[in-house]
């Protein structure tokens, strides 16, 4: 029999993709446990409290582990609305306010039976589960369009990346240089890693001052600025080879992917690498600095980056080993053909991203009218 913890209780779905099982005997011995369609499972313990779902497929034989509540409708009418008002923010809160004060989160049964819900009468609850349905269908087509949109992407570099499809105009053979080539050898430590590990410790972090770029701020084309710290004006002096300007390219010596690469922000005047990251200053005179960006997050440098990284658990590439990888490189204005095009895919990519944040938005600000009587729909 299949065995749901509050692992498989995801936000809005059950996730039985990595199934847990017990004997069969167990089903029919813990009949309290057994689970149907049209339940509500609530997780009650841990980080993911509140977090819920309705199952809507066919689990067959099916118990819960004692971190799940088990809500079962006298109306199975009632399972759309129901669902969506534990999916709500306000509920969530009320579930996150009765938590016990104890070493690990967690509510009581007990808690949850004294739980009051608002409930409309049943046309009602059927208009606001089909509006809120609605937002859904909408969601996941967005969602879809996304992934097929992203898809095409890497197809695209793939392709462009590796002179297997040419854009009109173009033709010959492309030249083949080591990715160390692509710096501008004019500028001082154009490419270079980050200081060593002793060189910058905490003790370092300033309030204010020159920000240092982190590895979780390098992420796959795009900066991530939600984690920021600082250093002060003398320590990034004292640290002058590893500082990096702004619309220069930062890359990663560890992570998923290994090598993945980002423009530095406009913000600051200049920044400062943290020991895993690696400056880039691209040699305009030869190179499309768009290109290159929209290379190094291609599947093929991705690959050859990976083969040269060490590591099982977490790969690491080291500054020598990635300036000796191939870079393909067409003409230059061939390579601003294809970063244009690879950009309006972006931006078209974006644009659909945008889109899918604020239904998002618009769903929250449904349920929170909705689901508390607030707007009324019948």
């Amino acid at each position: 029999m299949l065995f749901v913890t509050s692992e498989n209780v995801r936000d809005g779905y059950l996730d039985i993709s990595n199934p847990k099982f017990l004997p069969l005997a167990f089903h029919e011995k813990l009949r309290r446990t057994q689970l149907g369609q049209n339940d509500i499972l609530v997780n009650l313990v841990g980080a993911s409290i509140g977090r819920s779902c309705r199952i809507t497929q066919d689990i067959g034989a099916a118990n819960v582990n004692q971190a799940v509540a088990v809500f079962r409708l006298r109306d199975l009418r009632s399972a759309p609305f129901m669902e969506y008002f534990f999916q709500a923010p306000t509920t969530i809160k009320r579930i996150l306010d009765m938590q016990a004060d104890a070493a690990r989160p967690n509510i009581s049964l007990g808690n949850l039976r004294q739980f009051s819900i608002p409930f409309p009468p049943l046309p009602e609850q059927h208009a606001i589960a089909e509006a809120l349905g609605d937002v859904d269908a909408l969601l996941d087509a967005l969602t879809r369009l996304i992934a097929k949109k992203r898809d095409l992407k890497q197809a695209a570099m793939q392709q462009l990346f590796t002179g297997q499809t040419r854009l009109p105009g173009f033709g010959g053979e492309w030249e083949v240089v080591r990715f160390m080539d692509v710096a501008d050898k004019m500028i001082p430590w154009s490419i270079v890693g980050g200081p060593f590990g002793s060189n910058l410790k905490t003790s370092d972090y300033t309030a204010e001052g020159v920000r240092i770029i982190q590895l979780q701020n390098i992420g796959d084309g795009r900066f991530d600025d939600e984690y920021a710290i600082y250093t002060s004006e003398a320590k990034a002096d004292e640290l002058l080879s590893s500082n990096i300007y702004p619309g220069e390219i930062i890359l990663s010596k560890m992570g998923d992917p290994v090598a993945r690469a980002c423009f530095v922000p406009s913000e600051g005047r200049r920044y400062l690498m943290a020991s895993d990251g690696i400056r880039l200053a691209v040699d305009a005179r030869r190179f499309d600095k768009l290109f290159v960006h929209d290379f190094i997050n291609s599947p093929y440098f991705t690959q050859q980056a990976i083969a040269a990284s060490t590591g099982s658990t977490r790969r690491r590439i080291g500054l020598d080993e990635l300036k000796r990888l191939p870079f393909l490189a067409p003409p230059l204005t061939e390579q601003t053909e294809i970063a244009a095009v690879l950009s309006d895919m972006a931006a078209d990519l974006t644009a659909v991203e945008a889109r899918l944040a604020k239904t998002r938005a618009l769903k929250q600000g449904m349920m929170q009218e909705l689901l508390t009587g607030r707007t009324r729909l019948v």
